[in-house]
């Protein structure tokens, strides 16, 4: 799925109405009906309280065609309030407000000068549709006034298409408390790049898409660097084996990982690579991780490092298809020396996580020297080692992607809604996963799924929207069975054969 930013949306309904052909007023009318019909169905009682607050713009259209629909569906209380202070409203609006005022028995109040508030109960739901995704600077005066209002009261919200005051990207200069707290947001058609950052979430409340009936063709037309994986995509990107099959077809992997007292980040990672379909894997350990990773994973092979604690020594790539390096890895001086070679002698894509990272976070030149096809998985602090200190998760989405671009390499931002990012600065968030998987190991779970994959071959863009979704998918299915405050890393590992499976079904 698409994801617009604000302008291209401007775009996408140029079109539509152009194309389609559509007439803009029919369009918001679909608009209504559809959030008509998910309004009522959370909300079947007829004697629930609606108070409307509708801008002058086109969101207020939708609030004020929703009053009107509400009322024809036999809601009983249903109260809407227009804010016409400048005089100015947009044509769509403008017609709305003359077929809400047509309806018998309305109550309905344009506001012109002064605003009595009304009461708002916790019964109430408010409906918030002052202002939609184009707004481009931050609420004050009056609307301000009418934002906090609203968010004092104990009333649920529902924002239409997006909560008031907040903007559809950045946010960086807005003031919060001028943006509407909704408890609910029915995203009309494409979800915004806001709602997959962190600190919008009390805002945005669960966000919710509604389809109004947009043609794939328009869609397809308008270009956009942002997309959302969906769960119907992901099967037809898992490769079939053949018949015939045998474990060379299936690639060797080389996992470079753990030191002293950090065996069970190789651990982890070693079974996650092996469950999910590399044919041989070989895991280059100090002698003092010899023996638990060969009792823990005998299904690996081990590669001894000349020290006996910790990474020293770089290896012999030649044999591998891919390379991971950095779970439990330490932050010696000679595994830095070790690191930084290993990345000039490789010549076959690496997944790099973990301690690997952290090392680059100091020596950032040789990232532009990982070979080609390689991915970066970091968290938000590991990113910021390597892009310096970020603002917000826009501007650290938009520093992962100048990172990608100059570097060359993929980049999984880890956290809720991993972004995966590619060097073109393409961007898919992924939206599989719970909040069970902030548990350590997690990461050497997903550095284990991604070197299997370029293992056996899948172009880096392909393996880094599967591993990521099944990454997910996998903490999905051990969240059911654990709930998210037991959950482990290795529950993840344990629920990978089921999510494979789900996906080859």
């Amino acid at each position: 799925m698409k994801i617009f930013p604000t302008a291209s949306i401007k775009q996408l309904d140029a079109y539509i109405i152009e194309n389609e052909p559509v007439a803009s007023i029919a369009l918001m009318e679909r608009a209504a009906v559809a959030l008509a019909d998910a309004i009522t169905k959370r909300w079947e009682d007829k004697a629930t309280p609606f108070t409307l607050f509708a801008g002058p713009g086109n969101n207020g259209g939708d609030a004020l065609a929703l009053a009107r629909l509400l009322m024809q569906r036999g809601y009983i209380k249903v109260t809407a309030y227009l804010f016409n202070t400048s005089g100015n409203l947009s044509p769509d609006c403008q017609a709305n407000m003359e077929r809400l005022a047509k309806v018998p028995d309305v109550d309905f109040h344009v506001v012109t000068t002064q605003f009595v508030p009304p009461v708002l109960t916790e019964n109430h739901v408010v409906i918030d549709g002052l202002f939609g995704s184009g707004l481009n600077k931050p609420l004050k005066g009056g609307f301000a006034a009418v934002v906090k209002y609203i968010n004092a009261s104990a009333a649920t919200v529902v924002a239409i298409d997006v909560p008031s005051g907040l903007m559809g990207e950045d946010n960086t200069y807005n003031v919060q408390s001028g943006i509407i707290r909704a408890s609910l947001t029915l995203s009309l058609q494409f979800p915004k790049l806001a709602f997959f950052f962190a600190e919008n979430q009390s805002f945005v409340g669960e966000w919710q898409l509604l389809d109004i009936g947009i043609s794939e063709d328009a869609i397809e037309q308008t270009d956009t660097d942002y997309h959302l994986l969906e769960n119907e995509d992901m099967p037809y990107l898992v490769k079939l084996r053949a018949r015939f099959a045998h474990k060379g077809d299936f690639g060797s992997a080389l996992l470079i990982a753990g030191s002293q007292g950090m065996a069970g980040a190789s651990v982890l990672a070693a079974r996650a690579c092996l469950r999910s379909g590399v044919g041989l894997l070989t895991v280059h350990v100090p002698f003092c991780n010899n023996f638990i990773v060969q009792t823990s994973v005998p299904e690996a092979k081990t590669e001894l490092d000349i020290s006996d604690t910790c990474f020293t020594a770089p290896a012999d790539t030649d044999d591998y298809q891919a390379v991971g390096i950095g779970p439990g890895l330490g932050r010696a001086v000679e595994t830095e020396s070790a690191l930084l070679e290993q990345i000039d002698l490789c010549q076959t894509p690496m997944v790099v996580d973990a301690d690997a990272l952290n090392i680059l976070g100091e020596k950032r030149s040789y990232i532009g020297r990982l070979p080609k096809g390689s991915i970066l998985t970091p968290h938000s602090k590991e990113l910021e080692r390597l892009v310096g200190k970020c603002q917000n998760s826009y501007d650290r989405l938009m520093k992962a992607r100048e990172l990608a671009k100059t570097a060359g390499v993929y980049i999984i931002l880890k956290g809720a809604y991993s972004a995966i990012i590619s060097p073109s600065g393409k961007c898919w968030f992924n939206i599989t996963g719970n909040p069970g998987m902030a548990t350590g190991g997690s990461g050497d779970v997903l550095t284990g799924v991604l070197l299997a994959l370029l293992a056996q071959g899948y172009e880096t863009e392909i393996a880094v929207r599967l591993g990521t979704y099944v990454h997910g998918l996998a903490g999905d299915i051990a969240c059911k069975k654990q709930g998210t405050t037991a959950m482990t890393a290795g529950d993840i590992v344990n629920a990978l054969p089921m999510a494979w499976r789900m996906l080859e079904g």
